[in-house]
């Protein structure tokens, strides 16, 4: 039978150490269950635990008495000096799970830990008002670059370079191929996890039309297939499937991976969508728990074809470190989920973004003129940066952008004729560097070269953007150019940087103020307001 105009979801539910029950899903009273006690909670190798301060009455009844959160170390990117490195290659990220999970730890007043604070995926929590490509393009998004002052350094210049993916009518959306790996452990059990992970999963279910087919697969102890590959003309089944989760046991996450992925290939759809949807808190604490073996099963399943989303729940146990690197490897985007309201985005408003991939292994390289900057330093990308062969290298693996996503990178530059502190090397013995170029005397500030691939494809193809700095100050940039900014600047300050300068809470606040614009769904609102929380909670701050 032809597949076509369906799309397959999978819902995998992990179950305890001991049995899975999978009874019919229309049968009253009937529950799907991980039936072994829990498992004691540990740190993930290579992870920093970090242990935040008491929960208070309300954080109590979501969070385990035991906090072992885990968080990454950043090592915030060094200036470069043009003469030693006039290249800068990095990865694109659209993920924006540090944004909602910052703001969770100030909801309960408590100042996040700095390896939680992800630059770029705060800045790219946001949408930005960039045109996206004409209807005669023949590439998936448009490129853009400008610059302005910057804010916590007047005397430097701040580059922004913006992506704009081509925006998706809902309407023709390719059929959808899903799978659902919904992680019903024990560890699952708090309000903010797998009741959560319910309604945000419903949401989704709505949204989807007859051409697309769901199937659900759980893990615990074991895992299973709950619900086969179901049309959403019957979505009542599916919906039924879900409420009948509990959870229960430990949490063997590799094996849901391997079910997973192996349901959906087999009603892969060509030309369709075909994405595993994991939602866990990331505790996997039997089976595979290493985080460089679950990586190593993530890109081999990559190789399928099918792509990945990570959702990640709760509180006292996220292993944020594993699911961000999961997420990269396996062709996918990383949200964190923390409310009904962040489901609603990410799953409903955004969900052709979500779920459409548009471009893959999307890679940018600056090449920066000597005679117009002296150095540089790329604002967050720290774990996406790469060499600079790897650029022209189509087997190296990127970012990848979903419809209609925009994607921002902020690079400050100190100009040339400025000094600088940053690393030097000694003179060379044996060989001189290569002497600048006709092209160094143009007013080109840097050229922005660009590598993607079609979703399918194995060839990249090449853009390109000259960049020249027409010495706009910050207060006459852009909004969006402004709000991008303090964002940057407020995960600076929050991370400790030592780039921030004598930046204050107080100005980031003002900065983004200005910038607001049209704020329909209230999000930078309330960006302004968790950047006066976080000012309240640094006695520091004046």
């Amino acid at each position: 039978m032809k597949r076509i105009a369906k799309v397959s979801l999978l819902l995998i539910v992990l179950a305890g150490a001991g049995t899975v029950i999978f009874l019919g899903c229309g049968s009253p009273g009937s529950e799907y269950r991980g039936a072994a006690p829990d498992a004691m909670q540990h740190s993930s190798p290579g992870a920093m635990a970090y242990q935040p301060q008491a929960p208070t009455s309300e954080t109590s009844e979501a969070a385990p008495r035991h906090n072992t959160e885990t968080y990454d170390r950043i090592i915030d990117n060094a200036f470069k000096l043009v003469a030693d490195h006039p290249l800068s290659t990095f990865s694109t990220d659209v993920d924006t799970a540090s944004y909602a999970n910052v703001r969770r730890f100030l909801a309960h007043n408590q100042l996040p830990p700095p390896g939680a604070v992800r630059i770029e995926e705060m800045i790219n929590y946001f949408t930005y008002s960039y045109d996206q490509p004409t209807s005669r393009s023949p590439h998936p998004f448009a490129v853009h670059a400008d610059t302005a002052s910057c804010p916590w350094a007047p005397k430097h210049r701040l580059v922004r370079i913006a992506l704009k993916g081509r925006e998706l009518d809902p309407a023709k959306r390719p059929p959808s191929n899903l799978v659902f790996l919904l992680d019903v452990s024990g560890s699952m059990r708090a309000p903010n996890k797998l009741p959560l992970v319910k309604a945000a999963m419903k949401m989704l279910v709505e949204q989807l039309g007859e051409g697309d087919r769901v199937a659900i697969v759980v893990y615990a102890g074991a895992s299973g297939l709950v619900l086969d590959s179901t049309s959403c003309d019957r979505k009542e089944k599916i919906i039924a499937a879900l409420d009948k989760l509990r959870s229960g046991g430990s949490t063997n996450g590799g094996a849901g991976i391997e079910l997973a992925y192996s349901v959906a290939v087999s009603n892969f759809i060509k030309g369709g969508t075909n994405r595993v949807i994991l939602a866990t808190d990331g505790d996997f604490n039997i089976g595979t728990t290493n985080n460089s073996e679950l990586v190593r099963l993530i890109e081999k399943k990559a190789s399928s074809g099918v792509f990945l989303s990570v959702l990640g729940f709760g509180m006292g146990n996220y292993k944020d470190s594993r699911m961000e690197k999961l997420a990269d490897k396996g062709n996918g985007n990383y949200a964190y989920i923390d409310t009904e309201s962040e489901a609603r985005k990410v799953l409903v408003r955004e969900m052709c973004g979500t779920l459409v991939t548009i471009a893959k292994d999307v890679k940018i390289q600056v090449e920066f003129n000597p005679a117009e900057v002296a150095a540089y330093r790329l604002i967050g990308y720290e774990n996406r940066i790469l060499n600079k062969e790897d650029f022209n290298d189509d087997k190296k693996d990127a970012g990848d952008i979903g419809a209609g996503h925009t994607v921002t990178a902020l690079y400050q530059i100190v100009p040339a004729g400025q000094s600088v502190e940053a690393p030097s090397v000694d003179k060379l013995k044996y060989s001189h560097r290569t002497t600048p170029t006709a092209a160094a005397d143009s007013s080109e500030m840097m050229t922005v070269k660009l590598r993607y691939k079609k979703p399918d494809g194995d060839k990249s193809t090449l853009m390109e953007t000259v960049v020249r700095d027409e010495g706009r100050s910050i207060d006459k940039s852009p909004k969006d150019f402004r709000f991008a900014s303090s964002v940057a600047s407020f995960g600076m300050i929050l991370r400790k940087s030592e780039h921030k300068g004598s930046y204050t809470l107080a100005a980031v606040a003002e900065l983004a103020e200005s910038a607001i614009g049209d704020d329909p769904e209230g999000y930078r609102k309330e960006f302004v307001k968790l950047v006066k929380t976080a000012r309240k909670l640094r006695s520091s701050e004046k």
